[in-house]
C-alpha cells in the first residue's frame, strides 16, 4: 500500500503541475488584458497536455561540446530531487510517519542546486554557466534564511514533525502573530524556486534563458515539471505552517491554489530584481529578522511551558 499511495500521489502532482501551467497562463492572460490559451479543448482544458505531447516528441539536440551522458542525466536528476520531496507530505495511513521532517525537508532542498551546476555546466555553455552561478548564488543565500525561519516554527512546535502544526496551530495560525516573517518566508520561496522577481538564472535580457539554455523538447520538459513541483510544494509548506495544517480538510488544498495563485500574481506584477540588492536583502535584511524571530519564538515558548507546567 506505501509503494501505490507513493505512486498516486507522485501521478496527481504530475497531473498538477500541468493544470498550474494552464492556471498560470489563464491569470496572466486576465492580467495582460487577452484570455491565454482556450483553443485546445473546452476553455483551453486540454492545453497542458497538448505542451507536453508536443515537448515530448520534439526531436531531441545535443550540443557538440556537452558533456553528453551528464548532459542528459542532469534534468531526470532534478526531476527526482523535486518529487522525492513530496514523501514530506503528512500521511496518517500508508506512508512515512518523518519524526525529523524538518531535517528531511532541508537535506533533500539543499540537493536541488546540484542539479542547476550540473545543469550549466554540463552544457559547456558561457550563458548556461553564468545562468548557474547566479542561480546557486542565490539559491544559498536565501537557504539559509529559510532554515531560519523554519528552524523557529519548529522550536515553538518542540518537534521536527509536520504532523504537529496541526495540532499546534489548533485555537490560531501562526500568520497572525508572524506576518513579517511569513512575508520573508514568502520572498525566500520566491527566491528559492528562481520565480520573479528573482529569476536570475533565466535572465532573458542577458542569458537569454540561463543554465537551462541548450535544452529543448523532452530535457527543457523535465526542467520545467521540476520547478513547478517544487513551487507547488513550498505552497504546501507555506499552508501547512503559517495557515492551520488542516492538511485533511478540502480548504487545505484551497488554500494551496491561493498561494499558487500568490507566486503568478507577483510575476505579472513585479520587475525583475537587481543582483545585488538580491544578495543584500538576503544577507542584511532576512538573516537578522530570522535570527530575531528565532528568539522570540524561544520565549514565546518559554511563556507557555511557565504558564502550563509551573
Amino acid at each position: 500500500m506505501y509503494y501505490i499511495t507513493c505512486l498516486i500521489m507522485l501521478s496527481l502532482v504530475m497531473v498538477s503541475v500541468g493544470f498550474f501551467t494552464l492556471l498560470e497562463r489563464k491569470i496572466m492572460g486576465y492580467m495582460h488584458i487577452r484570455k491565454g490559451p482556450n483553443s485546445v479543448g473546452y476553455l483551453g482544458l486540454l492545453q497542458p497536455f497538448s505542451d507536453g505531447a508536443k515537448l515530448f516528441i520534439s526531436e531531441q539536440f545535443f550540443p557538440k561540446d556537452s558533456n553528453f551522458l551528464i548532459y542528459y542525466i542532469c534534468p531526470i536528476l532534478g526531476l527526482i530531487q523535486s518529487l522525492f520531496i513530496w514523501l514530506l507530505f503528512p500521511y496518517y495511513f500508508n506512508s512515512i510517519n518523518f519524526t525529523f521532517g524538518f531535517l528531511f525537508f532541508l537535506c533533500v532542498s539543499s540537493l536541488g542546486v546540484y542539479s542547476l551546476i550540473i545543469c550549466g555546466w554540463s552544457s559547456n555553455s558561457i550563458y548556461s554557466m553564468l545562468g548557474c552561478i547566479r542561480s546557486l548564488s542565490q539559491a544559498i543565500s536565501y537557504e539559509v534564511s529559510l532554515s531560519l525561519i523554519l528552524l523557529g516554527f519548529f522550536l515553538l512546535c518542540d518537534s521536527y514533525n509536520l504532523v504537529n502544526f496541526n495540532l499546534v496551530q489548533d485555537m490560531s495560525w501562526f500568520i497572525f502573530f508572524s506576518l513579517p516573517i511569513f512575508l520573508c518566508w514568502f520572498s525566500c520561496s520566491l527566491a528559492e524556486t528562481n520565480r520573479s522577481p528573482f529569476d536570475f538564472s533565466e535572465g532573458e535580457s542577458e542569458l537569454v534563458s540561463g543554465f537551462n539554455i541548450e535544452y529543448g523538447s523532452g530535457g527543457f520538459a523535465l526542467l520545467f515539471i521540476s520547478e513547478y513541483a517544487s513551487i507547488i510544494f513550498m505552497s504546501l509548506m507555506t499552508c501547512l505552517i503559517f495557515m492551520g495544517g488542516d492538511y485533511y480538510s478540502f480548504f487545505f488544498f484551497l488554500k494551496i491554489i491561493i498561494m499558487c495563485y500568490f507566486f503568478v500574481w507577483v510575476r505579472c506584477s513585479l520587475p525583475r530584481y537587481r543582483y545585488d540588492k538580491l544578495m543584500y536583502l538576503a544577507w542584511k535584511c532576512y538573516l537578522p529578522l530570522s535570527l530575531s524571530y528565532i528568539f522570540y519564538f524561544l520565549l514565546l515558548s518559554l511563556m507557555f511551558y511557565y504558564h502550563f507546567f509551573l
